[in-house]
């Protein structure tokens, strides 16, 4: 599904030169896969070369087996790529219903986007409302998903969507990412979150733009909660 071979970003000055330090890992199709580590260590850097946001400075990224390291971020959410920001973009006058005509790419009926609503745990009201800071983080961040939905990927990459959500909108992120892994839809997550973390299948654990460790929340959450498993 998704290959990183030998990818580093280098910059000049700055306190480190290499932002990605040979990085390769191997994604195989519909796995849950969580990227996490200390800040600066290169996380959100990662997932942005994948989405073209970013280029390396050396390595490749194949998708599908299929090299798309120089190819626009156009081509790779047409190849199935699709890519949840940090903080979802406030649309002044536009409302919901218009976001996944948009997203879908073609005219879908009120019934149709009502689903992609109801798969992050929102409902047909929502189709009215403007998408702008009237909502809470919680609520902007599941129409942002819904809209990913309305894309059809077959790997979302979410960059730390628990940032700036409360803990019952994590919560509600937590059902709508089990039921991602249920379906099978291979999924990316940068995030620090233990909630999310125990949810992977895979869980790789940057620092100072290296994988530090990689494996399954049995192997590696110990390790990151200082000998706890994580269960409690």
């Amino acid at each position: 599904m998704l290959e990183i071979r030998d990818v580093s970003l280098k910059v000049r000055g700055g306190p480190r030169a290499n932002i990605l330090d040979h990085i390769s890992l191997h994604i195989k199709p519909g796995t849950l896969a969580v990227i996490t580590g200390p800040n600066g260590s290169g996380k959100s850097t990662l997932a942005k070369i994948i989405m073209g946001i970013k280029t390396p400075t050396t390595g490749k990224v194949l998708f599908n087996k299929t090299d798309i390291t120089t190819e626009s971020i156009t081509d790779r959410a047409k190849a199935g790529i699709a890519y949840s920001f940090q903080q979802p973009v406030h649309l002044r006058g536009v409302d919901v219903y218009t976001l996944l005509n948009i997203a879908s790419g073609e005219l879908i009926t009120p019934e149709t986007a009502t689903k992609y609503l109801v798969r992050v745990g929102l409902d047909s009201s929502y189709l009215s409302r403007e998408i702008s800071s009237k909502l809470s983080g919680g609520e902007l961040k599941r129409i942002e998903i819904a809209s990913v939905l309305a894309r059809h990927p077959t790997l979302i990459i979410f960059d730390e969507p628990e940032a700036g959500i409360d803990l019952w909108s994590i919560n509600s992120l937590i059902k709508v990412f089990k039921k991602l892994k249920e379906s099978g839809v291979t999924t990316i997550i940068i995030s620090h979150q233990e909630k999310i973390l125990k949810l992977a299948d895979k869980i790789i654990v940057l620092e100072n733009g290296k994988i530090k460790q990689q494996g399954t929340p049995a192997k590696i959450l110990p390790k990151l909660t200082g000998g706890k498993d994580g269960t409690n």
